[in-house]
């Protein structure tokens, strides 16, 4: 089907309908003459003559008629999809496809989604698990959600976490066998679990600013007994005794807080912007995806509030 036919069918059809030219055209706002010559390059368009006319009376020919018989439905879905678009925009409804980390998944999404379904009845959701960044319009996601530092200047990206820090964390019993760092220069003594990125297969570099305004960034490449590629598999590590870890603050907030981990070295961590959602652009965004963003905004800031004090540092994208 030629785009081009289908504005001069949809102006047939209204000729049609109404039995008159004059009467299609007062209703659509424009002149007779107008559609009189939009009808006749139909006409020539098809080889065939679809209205009989004259100066006081139309009607349509055997062809005419056939063929808005079977335009007459056609349209009619066509402005049903049309009038649905726009019960979207004031529903959230359909599929909403997100590109995330693994990290970002279960500490920003994941706690919350009983109550998005519950908020959002008619909204569907698909968690797409990418450690590397994504293009969302090449994966045909609606948007993704990524650290900022990792974000290209282009997109728009709104900020779904507090400040965060990089922690350097192991168990009690760890630092009763072996004592606490006191710098990162004294990881050199120690056992320290080594993450490896998913995407570059490179081995994550612990990173430190020294303390005081003029402090210089620095790296520490980790050495242990254990690599993994699953900061899950990290952090229960840890947890265990086998050695230190450092991850995003917010992955580790409830062992922190229960005290099965312990934190060291904070001081030579800077804080550094978290986690953002990110979308192609704002004009014209669906409303399942505004819905989305204001909802992790939302949670957010009630991390900001629970927190306490705004934890903050620079990590690599997990």
């Amino acid at each position: 089907m030629e785009p081009s036919k289908l504005p001069a069918l949809a102006w047939f059809a209204h000729i049609a309908q109404h039995g008159s030219f004059t009467k299609a055209a007062a209703e659509m706002g424009v002149s007779r003459a107008a559609l009189s010559q939009n009808l006749k390059a139909l006409e020539a368009q098809l080889n065939v003559r679809l209205i009989y006319r004259t100066t006081r009376e139309m009607s349509l020919t055997e062809e005419g008629q056939r063929l808005f018989d079977q335009l007459r439905p056609a349209l009619g879905a066509i402005e049903q999809a049309v009038r649905g678009l726009g019960a979207e925009s004031a529903t959230p409804s359909g599929l909403l496809r997100v590109n995330t980390s693994r990290i970002a998944a279960r500490t920003l999404v994941e706690p919350h989604l009983a109550e998005f379904f519950t908020r959002f009845p008619q909204l569907k959701l698909e968690l797409v698990m990418n450690d590397g960044f994504s293009n969302i319009i090449a994966d045909g996601c609606d948007a993704g959600i990524r650290m900022g530092e990792s974000l290209a200047s282009h997109v728009v990206a709104v900020p779904i976490s507090p400040m965060l820090e990089m922690a350097v964390v192991a168990s009690p019993g760890y630092f009763e066998r072996h004592g606490m760092p006191q710098t990162p220069a004294d990881l050199e003594r120690h056992d320290c679990v080594s993450y490896r990125h998913t995407s570059s297969g490179a081995i994550f570099r612990w990173e430190f600013t020294a303390p005081g305004a003029d402090g210089h960034a620095f790296v520490v490449e980790p050495q242990g007994t254990l690599v993994t590629n699953d900061d899950d598999s990290m952090t229960r590590a840890a947890l265990q005794g086998a050695g230190l870890v450092q991850h995003v603050d917010i992955a580790v907030r409830r062992h922190l807080s229960d005290g099965s981990l312990i934190r060291v070295l904070r001081e030579w961590c800077r804080p550094f912007a978290g986690f953002y959602l990110y979308v192609p652009s704002r004009e014209r965004m669906p409303s399942r995806v505004r819905a989305f963003m204001d909802f992790l905004v939302e949670k957010r800031d009630r991390l900001v509030t629970g927190q306490g004090r705004s934890t903050h540092g620079k990590a690599a994208q997990r």
